[in-house]
């Protein structure tokens, strides 16, 4: 079983995937002797290189493979070397990483261990300067400032929310849903917003809910659009990627810091607590002023991605299996599907959560920014019911 065919597996076992417009591209042949697929190939399945591969980000949203046709959307290439200037063009003229042009590859494990370069430094996806011959130029120095498949996903998330929000609203200003029953996209968005607002927003903000429900709502369904357009075979994992759940965290960090009160700086320098235990708790009190958002950074981070490791991680058990046996791994590759679709199931549900945790815990850190001492106790309590969920 060919380990090129993961992303079809990927692709049959969902079958969730929807396109329009996408990219056929014909892949070239190896060269005889080079890297040409034998038995031996086939068996050395590198399960954590595939995996980082398909959670981290790229120059094309790749949706499957089947023999030397590969279904792919490239997107924009856009470098600037001191050496060489700017230079923009489509990923689709690296040919999938087996072509140079304009004097820049794209790398592939293949070129990596057969010019026997440092994969630390050379990175699979990366792309380089090269020179005439094809090999590494490394005097030539190279920023990538391309529309990764990260970055594109955000922006398809961010027109997704509009026209749900937009379309929505415009209802409401013509006054459907207001005298009657909401219909068409009010009646989806209408009980979410309802449920962040009475379950949110107004049991950890009290009166000042209403200041932070652009925020609480924004955060909810950016953090849930993601997660579903993840969840799609071939596209980013963007919700399971740090720098999406450090923007967040860092958003979140600001809010909570411009919302405090004078009770809340107190609390941090004169806790109520006997006087020799003070020095101490006020260091754990300022250490908590970051470890609460650094806490919702990793919290939506580790559960995001960790359903699509297990997800990838039974599909290659299946080539895995199949590389020791071809029997064995048809035998086994009902279950193995099962299995993720199971996970994949279950991903659909973490989606939810995992939005209503970070926009919940959000809250709860702002109230407790300007809350008095009194409810602290309230609040602190109510993070380890959210935490349970």
């Amino acid at each position: 079983m060919s380990v090129r065919g993961f992303k079809s597996i990927l692709v049959a076992a969902f079958s969730i995937v929807s396109m329009f417009f996408f990219n056929v591209s014909q892949a070239q042949p190896k060269p005889a002797g080079g890297a040409a697929r034998t038995e031996k190939d086939s068996a050395a399945i590198n399960p954590s290189g595939i995996i980082l591969e398909h959670i981290g980000d790229a120059h094309e949203f790749h949706f499957w493979t089947f023999r030397h046709h590969i279904a792919s959307i490239p997107l924009p290439v856009i470098l600037y070397s001191p050496q060489k200037g700017w230079s923009a063009f489509m990923a689709s003229r690296f040919e999938h990483g087996e072509r140079t042009y304009d004097g820049y590859r794209l790398l592939t494990e293949e070129y990596v261990a057969s010019h026997h370069l440092d994969e630390k430094l050379y990175k699979n996806g990366r792309v380089v300067a090269v020179n005439p011959d094809g090999t590494v130029d490394p005097t030539v120095k190279v920023y990538d400032f391309s529309l990764g498949r990260n970055v594109v996903q955000m922006l398809i998330s961010i027109l997704i929310l509009i026209w749900i929000m937009g379309s929505a609203a415009r209802k409401y200003r013509k006054g459907e849903g207001v005298t009657s029953a909401p219909s068409g996209m009010q009646g989806v968005i209408e009980p979410i917003v309802i449920f962040i607002r009475d379950e949110v927003g107004k049991v950890n903000l009290g009166d000042k809910y209403e200041k932070y429900m652009s925020l609480l709502l924004t955060i909810f369904f950016f953090i849930l659009i993601n997660a579903f357009l993840g969840l799609i075979p071939g596209s980013a994992n963007v919700v399971g990627n740090i720098a999406f759940t450090g923007a967040l965290g860092v958003l979140a960090f600001i809010v909570i810091m411009f919302s405090t009160g004078k009770h809340y700086w107190l609390h941090i320098i004169n806790p109520p607590v006997p006087v020799g235990v003070k020095p101490i708790l006020i260091l754990v009190e300022i250490l908590g002023i970051f470890t609460k958002p650094f806490a919702l950074i990793i919290r939506l981070f580790a559960n995001m991605i960790s359903g699509h490791i297990i997800i990838l991680s039974f599909i290659i058990l299946i080539f895995v299996f199949g590389a020791m046996s071809t029997g064995l791994g048809w035998g086994t590759s009902p279950f193995f599907i099962l299995m993720a679709v199971f996970i994949y199931m279950i991903e659909l549900l973490v989606a939810f959560i995992q939005a209503y945790i970070f926009a919940a815990l959000t809250a709860v850190f702002v109230g407790l920014a300007f809350e008095s001492h009194q409810h602290h106790d309230d609040h602190e309590g109510h993070v380890k019911e959210i935490l349970t969920v």
